[in-house]
């Protein structure tokens, strides 16, 4: 079981790498987590086509989705450390490169069988890629950066997310479906050999044999992390914990289901081509990661004083992206009803800051890399995985408008989840402080 530097301002540091090579390493690493995104959501803007096509219902099409997002949270973790322990840039290259043949495999599928192992494959190839990546960023710059280019490498997930669906609805329209995929395979493939050629294990071993001579191992900031069934119990210590986790989870459900679903929403009720569609998704989507860090910013600002107050503006949050999408969805279609989709979607993900600083409160400082393993699993089997198929089972049954209406009601889950844990918050931290009084 890895190891975890509690506090990482306090290492002394030297650099072992050069700042340029720090930052080619950083600009390859964010290109592909780009590249993940891009290969992730490039379905979403071809929904239409392979709906007339194929003849696939609505729970297929939110299945061939919701595959790559539970794989992603089943298996982030165990091949996080097999990762560490195999070679992070050995496993980045293993890793694009596999969501990249798959993503070319799924533009050579002839039918739903096909397609969806395809995916299946390209769930495989980015199940840890984001917690790899950022590992290996974060090991070539200074602590003092570390909060800096973590919030960075995340932008890289919205960014992706836009260019797949914006792009694959383009070249879609003007080449086929297949192109669409056969061009973010392409793109993938093109940055793995530029990494395989620029950034290897041995340039990258000189790192860590300069910061063990100059004292900058993170041995010694290290804290002993327990075995597994205390980091069990750790990390489902407390109630409040368990709301944080699930109240996220529950939350990204309506995400996940927008971004999923906006593109055919578009496509079926505006009549617009796949192109013009892709590009209002991609729109929206970008408002949610706009939101997401300005609810973060706020969050911090007005919680600064009192902690507990993270819960009350995380309720905030579900709330009003619940009533602004209810709202939305039920108003006639036209510009205005795009505007309060728009509101909706600025709050949607703004609880993913809130949720994160709950649950580093709640869990020691030695098992935090743990805890956030545990938020993305809920995340992902709570809301990215079961928002799209949901959504898509409801559809063929109800019809795309209707579930499109129910789907919000998430939102309401998650925020009895907050609410629950605010009930517990201070308890909780007490007792955790009372156990561990230097955690924090």
């Amino acid at each position: 079981m890895a190891t975890y530097v509690a506090d990482a301002s306090t290492i002394p540091y030297t650099p072992s790498v050069s700042r340029s090579f720090a930052w080619i390493v950083f600009a390859l690493t964010f290109g592909l987590l780009i590249s993940d995104y891009m290969s992730r959501q490039v379905l979403n803007a071809v929904f239409p086509v392979l709906k007339a096509e194929w003849g696939l219902s609505d729970t297929q099409l939110g299945s061939l989705n919701s595959i790559v997002a539970l794989l992603v949270g089943m298996l982030s973790f165990p091949l996080s450390v097999l990762a560490d322990r195999w070679g992070r840039v050995r496993s980045i290259v293993l890793m694009a490169g596999l969501w990249s043949l798959a993503t070319m495999a799924c533009a050579l599928a002839e039918g739903y069988a096909q397609m969806f192992v395809a995916r299946f494959f390209v769930g495989l190839g980015e199940a840890a890629y984001g917690s790899v990546g950022i590992a290996l960023i974060l090991s070539v710059f200074p602590p003092h950066l570390r909060s800096s280019l973590t919030a960075a490498f995340m932008a890289g997930g919205a960014m992706g997310s836009v260019l797949g669906m914006a792009l694959g609805g383009v070249v879609a329209t003007h080449l086929g479906w297949r192109w669409a995929f056969g061009a973010m395979a392409v793109f993938g493939l093109g940055l793995v050999v530029l990494y395989a050629l620029i950034v290897t294990e041995r340039r990258l071993s000189v790192e860590s044999v300069g910061a063990a001579k100059s004292g900058a191992s993170e041995s010694k900031g290290r804290m002993p992390c327990p075995g597994l069934r205390k980091l069990f119990g750790a990390l489902f210590s407390s109630v409040s914990v368990v709301c944080a986790y699930i109240g996220s989870g529950l939350q990204l459900f309506v995400m996940a289901s927008l971004i999923a679903w906006l593109p055919s929403y578009a496509n079926r009720y505006y009549d617009l081509p796949p192109d013009r569609a892709g590009l209002v998704a991609a729109a929206f989507v970008l408002i949610g990661a706009i939101g997401m860090t300005c609810c973060g910013i706020i969050t911090d600002r007005l919680s600064r004083t009192f902690a507990i107050r993270k819960w009350l503006i995380a309720m905030a949050y579900s709330v009003a992206s619940c009533a602004l999408l209810l709202v939305g969805f039920h108003v006639p279609a036209g510009p205005m009803q795009f505007v309060i989709i728009g509101l909706g979607m600025f709050f949607v993900a703004g609880t993913t800051g809130p949720a994160g600083a709950m649950v580093a409160n709640l869990t020691h400082a030695s098992i935090h890399a743990s805890a956030f393993a545990t938020l993305t699993l809920a995340n992902n089997l709570l809301g990215l995985a079961p928002g799209p198929f949901l959504t898509g089972f409801l559809a063929d049954r109800i019809g795309l408008l209707p579930a499109m209406q129910l789907m919000p009601l998430s939102a309401v889950a998650a925020s009895v989840a907050f609410a629950v844990g605010y009930r517990h918050y201070e308890a909780d931290l007490a007792r955790m402080r009372m156990l561990h009084p230097h955690s924090h």
